[in-house]
């Protein structure tokens, strides 16, 4: 019977240890600095805003570990000795294992501005930035103004947290329009009109100088770089980005980058040792998908891969096509294949936006074969099932169109934008296409199998 330790008790790191139980009885330990028990960071806003509690976020009861022999060790790692297998930790207390995982997870991005490790500066991460946030954030007399830098998905989560409690926010965003990276520009336009609807202060084109403090070390105000505009606040949320969690390996033999190296197999450098989740960096990128992805499915995935591989069936990561979701106040969004925020040379688009500008589909596909790339789905529900499919066949676009109703997830998507979307794609590439009718036998049979 061999030792496992994993380092981190995310979504990697528990579903690793799930599986490997499942599959053997290898005595398994879970090391993590943040919380005793796992908990879905995803859900940390909806605790704030009152939708549920803290003890609500753990997927399973506190007596689960025990009953599954996994032992969870509260605890912080300082250093590995690869050649002797042996982790050191704080209060100088050291373990032991036969093989090692690292599922340490993601740290928010911090740029060397001055004052921000000041009280009051946090990112929307961990369970202790909750925690800060109910500190001093707990309501709009305490906290007067947050000012909130970065424009992703965490920036807007956290926007949307503080608007909840009535908290005037300021989101400085460095680029011209909000996620432009990611988003083509009708999409982050869409956006962009949201949060300011939201009552949100939007300044685009603006970046983080300094943040300033009051005489007992709390954030008091910022400075924006390009004006020198001085904007007074108590919360100051850093959500410029992640970057892996990896620092305490400085001084080890395992290879790193950005992230821990790793191959197809997730294995590092060194014999024996792993890595997973946002903190691992495919050595090589799997196919568009860049190196390091921090996305909770990729997580989960990564660790059901990995038990196969540690115990005894050696697996190779395949993580299938890409797809990710997220919400924006609340429009949610979809995304499945690849939407660029600029198309490349062999890739033409189709973009459909409803009346109300909260509603859209973005279709990209090759402009010479017409084979389906991807799609960008805004305020309308779309099976990941069917567009699985779509991609793994190689469908055309005018085959994905016609077949639309089978995507269809909301019964009110089928009523409302199927027809229009089909009449704008004809007329504007001269083409006949024909809605077909939903495919109600099929997907029943299907559901059934």
């Amino acid at each position: 019977m061999e030792h496992i330790v994993i380092i981190g008790n995310g979504i990697s790191g528990v579903t690793l240890a799930r599986h490997i139980r499942k599959l053997s009885d290898n005595k398994i330990t879970i090391i993590s600095s943040e919380t005793a028990y796992f908990f879905s960071r995803t859900a940390l806003m909806y605790v704030y805003m009152g939708h549920m509690k803290f003890e609500h976020t753990q997927p399973y009861e506190n007596w689960f570990w025990k009953k599954n022999s996994i032992n969870l060790k509260k605890n912080v790692v300082t250093k590995i000795d690869t050649s002797k297998k042996i982790l050191h930790l704080n209060n100088e207390e050291t373990l032991s294992y036969d093989k090692l995982v690292i599922a340490t997870g993601s740290k928010p991005n911090k740029f060397g501005w001055k004052g921000q490790d000041l009280k009051g500066v946090m990112g929307l991460y961990h369970k202790q930035d909750l925690e800060n946030l109910e500190k001093y954030a707990p309501n709009n007399t305490v906290c007067k103004r947050a000012v909130i830098v970065g424009g992703g998905l965490i920036g807007i989560e956290l926007a949307e947290m503080l608007r909840s409690r009535d908290i005037p926010v300021t989101f400085l965003v460095r680029e011209a329009s909000f996620w432009n990276g990611v988003l083509p520009k009708e999409e982050s336009a869409m956006i962009n009109r949201h949060i300011i609807e939201h009552h949100i202060d939007l300044r685009l084109n603006s970046n983080l100088k300094e943040i300033i403090s009051d005489e007992n070390g709390n954030a008091k105000a910022v400075v924006i770089q390009e004006t020198g505009e001085v904007i007074p606040c108590t919360v100051v949320g850093l959500t410029a980005g992640v970057s892996p969690n990896i620092n305490f390996l400085k001084t080890s033999t395992i290879k790193t980058d950005r992230g821990v190296l790793v191959n197809r197999f997730l294995e590092t450098s060194n014999k024996d040792i792993y890595a997973i989740g946002d903190c691992a960096q495919q050595e090589k990128p799997i196919g568009q998908r860049r190196p390091i992805e921090a996305v909770w499915y990729t997580g989960r995935m990564m660790g059901e891969t990995l038990a196969q591989t540690i115990c005894g069936n050696k697996t190779e990561y395949k993580p299938g096509h890409w797809f990710n979701s997220a919400k924006f106040f609340d429009i949610e969004y979809q995304t499945y294949g690849w939407v660029w925020a600029e198309p490349k040379e062999n890739e033409s688009r189709f973009y459909w936006e409803h009346k109300n500008g909260k509603i859209s589909i973005h279709l990209n596909y090759d402009k010479n074969t017409h084979e389906f790339i991807g799609i960008n789905n805004f305020g309308i529900r779309m099976r990941h099932s069917f567009f699985d499919r779509m991609l793994h066949e190689k469908k055309s676009v005018e085959y994905v169109l016609e077949h639309l109703a089978d995507a269809n997830f909301d019964p009110e998507f089928y009523k409302k934008h199927e027809t229009e979307i089909i009449t704008k794609f004809n007329k504007e590439n001269k083409t006949n296409l024909q809605l077909k009718k939903k495919s109600w036998s099929r997907i029943f049979k299907k559901a059934l199998s």
